[in-house]
C-alpha cells in the first residue's frame, strides 16, 4: 500500500514537471506593453421606438497589456469615444453629440510574421459610461437625457511595424457592438426611449511600446 502511494506521488510529480517545462520553454519573458489606439469610424444608433440614425465616431484608447505567454496577452485601460450624428423623432430633426468613457478588457494575440512585422488581433468586452450627452433641436437643447452604463463586445486586428527597438507603429481595424442599452432618465418628454450603438466600424493607427 505504501509503495503504491509513493509511486503515485512520483507519477504526479512527473506530470507536473511535464506541464511546467514546455510552458517555460514557450515563454521568453513576462512583460508589460503600452498600446495606444486612435481612430475614426461610424455606427448606427439603434432605438427601441424612434428611428435609427447614423453616428460618426472619433475614439482613442490607451491600454496596459500583460504578456501571459509568448503570443497571448491580457489588456485593460481607458478610452474616450466622441459620437456625433443627425436624427429625427416626433419632435423634429436634431443633432446629437455624445461623449463616452470606455473601459475595455481584451485578449490580444501577437503573431510575428518577420523581424519587423507583426499581426495583433484582439477580442474582448467593454463598459461605456456617458459623461456628456446633448440633443440640439431647432429651438431647444437638451442635455443628459440618457444615463448610466452599458456593455458590449469588440474585436479588431492590427498590422504593426517595428520602427525602433521596442517601438511599433501600424494600422488597426475595429468592430464593436453594444450588448445592453442605455435608458432615458425618468420624466423625459422630448426623448423617452432605450438605445444602443450597433455595428460601429473604425479605422486608425496603433502604437505599441514594449516596457
Amino acid at each position: 500500500m505504501f509503495k503504491r502511494m509513493k509511486s503515485s506521488k512520483y507519477f504526479l510529480l512527473l506530470i507536473l514537471i511535464w506541464i511546467i517545462n514546455p510552458t517555460q520553454a514557450q515563454i521568453k519573458h513576462y512583460d508589460f506593453n503600452i498600446l495606444a489606439y486612435g481612430g475614426i469610424g461610424f455606427g448606427v444608433m439603434e432605438n427601441d421606438s424612434d428611428p435609427n440614425y447614423n453616428m460618426n465616431s472619433n475614439s482613442a484608447d490607451i491600454l496596459l497589456k500583460y504578456r501571459v505567454t509568448q503570443k497571448l496577452g491580457i489588456a485593460t485601460g481607458i478610452g474616450l469615444n466622441e459620437l456625433s450624428g443627425d436624427g429625427f423623432n416626433i419632435n423634429g430633426n436634431f443633432h446629437h453629440e455624445r461623449k463616452l468613457l470606455k473601459i475595455p478588457l481584451l485578449a490580444i494575440l501577437d503573431y510575428t510574421i518577420s523581424d519587423h512585422f507583426s499581426i495583433i488581433p484582439n477580442l474582448g468586452v467593454y463598459a461605456n459610461y456617458i459623461f456628456e450627452d446633448e440633443y440640439r433641436f431647432l429651438n431647444s437643447t437638451h442635455k443628459n437625457i440618457f444615463e448610466e452604463w452599458n456593455f458590449g463586445a469588440q474585436l479588431g486586428v492590427g498590422l504593426i511595424f517595428e520602427l525602433y527597438t521596442n517601438f511599433h507603429l501600424g494600422f488597426n481595424y475595429g468592430l464593436q457592438y453594444d450588448l445592453s442599452k442605455f435608458s432615458s432618465s425618468n420624466k423625459q418628454l422630448i426623448i423617452n426611449d432605450k438605445q444602443k450603438l450597433g455595428r460601429m466600424n473604425s479605422l486608425g493607427i496603433v502604437l505599441v511600446m514594449e516596457l
